[in-house]
């Protein structure tokens, strides 16, 4: 990393700045998810739908926004998505009624799915191919680093501004497009791609390759499972089932996310000695023995401890996902392929939230064992799919004309 360019350091920090402002702005959510139940008169399970619709949309996003990345360029379709997600994220804050808040957030949702495919697109073919595995783990810690800030931004602001103040400061990433716009060039793969007029038809790609993305799919819904069902519900297990003060719970998620960033990082990293496939079963393995210190023991202490180890697991699984993906897909096709096959995987978990607070509900408000009934099953689904897929570390995407190779090294 200190032997980068001036420039493939702004890239990397645009792309992940890019997916930790798009993280602030989705779990300002699930913070004030009990708030906006009491403000609409309704129950918990019937808000988390806006979860639900926001991640079920996502793919729309990544098609759309990935498909125009490979034809106008990664760095102005990146800058559009951010524009939207942030005004979305603001109209959020003016929902008169929780039918128009669903539709603010359907809308959020589309314009979120674009940025993991088109920014990890750009940070990949633009770094070393030496660092993608510390790219990697750096990129996907940006998601951790956004539910982060809005642990932070939750313990500092939400009893002075209440939810919806919390979604007007969700509309802060718009700042992030000056940077973009005078610091980040154009991918330098895509630009050579365009002197060679490549073909980037999908459908050829989708054809061709169909039980690859069929395969990452299914890959991707356990990852998410595996994501989004042990953050998404957390907060709100930590508030009704525990009856934490807002101070206890923002201490809590802040020790968690600076766990999972830490755990993408060196698990992305030792992926480049070890080989993709190896760092993710280690960490989806690990996260088994963690579950009953996480969702059942009691205190803050404890719960923080079970927290921290499980975040620490799961996002280091996750820290490989990035340059994993963008390894396994054909050259012309990294902008949107990843990023569709990722949200579409999104679109199966997105029952998570509404499928953990029901099972909840059903059993007095235990949210612990819904949490660890998904966290546990998808652990185990993550580990047998890994062992099935191709390993790719060593796989170049040189970013120079013509000497572009795909084969391992």
């Amino acid at each position: 990393m200190f032997n980068w360019t001036s420039t493939q350091r702004n890239v990397a920090f645009a792309s992940f700045a890019s997916w930790t402002l798009d993280a602030f702005d989705f779990f300002i959510l699930v913070f004030v998810l009990s708030d906006i139940a009491s403000n609409f008169h309704t129950e918990i399970s019937h808000v988390s739908l806006s979860i639900m619709l926001t991640l079920a949309v996502r793919p729309v996003g990544a098609l759309l926004f990935g498909r125009l990345a490979e034809k106008f360029g990664r760095r102005p379709v990146l800058m559009i998505n951010i524009l939207m997600f942030s005004i979305f994220e603001l109209l959020s804050a003016w929902s008169p009624t929780l039918g128009t808040f669903m539709a603010f957030r359907v809308i959020y949702g589309i314009a979120m799915g674009g940025v993991w495919g088109v920014a990890s697109s750009l940070a990949m073919e633009t770094i070393p191919d030496r660092s993608r595995g510390l790219m990697s783990g750096i990129f996907q810690a940006g998601y951790p680093c956004g539910y982060l800030l809005a642990s932070i931004v939750f313990g500092l602001f939400y009893s002075t501004v209440g939810w919806r103040g919390m979604f007007l400061i969700g509309a802060l990433p718009v700042l992030l497009l000056p940077f973009i716009y005078f610091k980040v060039p154009e991918s330098p793969v895509w630009l050579a791609a365009r002197e060679r007029k490549e073909s980037t038809a999908l459908m050829p790609v989708l054809r061709s390759h169909w039980k690859l993305c069929l395969y990452l799919v299914l890959l991707m819904a356990c990852f998410n499972f595996f994501s989004h069902g042990t953050q998404d519900l957390y907060p709100t297990f930590l508030k009704v089932q525990h009856g934490f003060d807002p101070h206890t719970v923002s201490i809590i998620a802040i020790c968690y996310n600076i766990a999972a960033m830490l755990g993408g990082v060196f698990f992305g990293t030792l992926s480049e000695k070890i080989g993709r496939k190896k760092a993710m079963m280690i960490a989806a393995f690990l996260a088994l023995p963690v579950i009953p210190l996480w969702a059942f023991s009691t205190g803050s202490v404890m719960i923080g401890l079970g927290a921290f180890l499980m975040q620490f697991m799961v996002q280091g699984a996750w820290g490989v996902v990035p340059t994993y993906l963008t390894e396994l897909v054909p050259a012309n096709t990294r902008a949107v392929l990843p990023g569709f096959v990722y949200q579409l995987g999104n679109l199966i978990a997105s029952v998570n939230a509404t499928l953990q607070s029901s099972i909840a509900e059903a059993h007095g408000n235990n949210y612990g064992l819904a949490m660890a009934s998904v966290a546990g099953t998808v652990a185990v689904l993550i580990c047998l799919f890994v062992a099935f897929g191709r390993e790719t570390r060593g796989v170049e995407i040189s970013s120079s004309p013509g000497k572009i190779s795909e084969q391992p090294r």
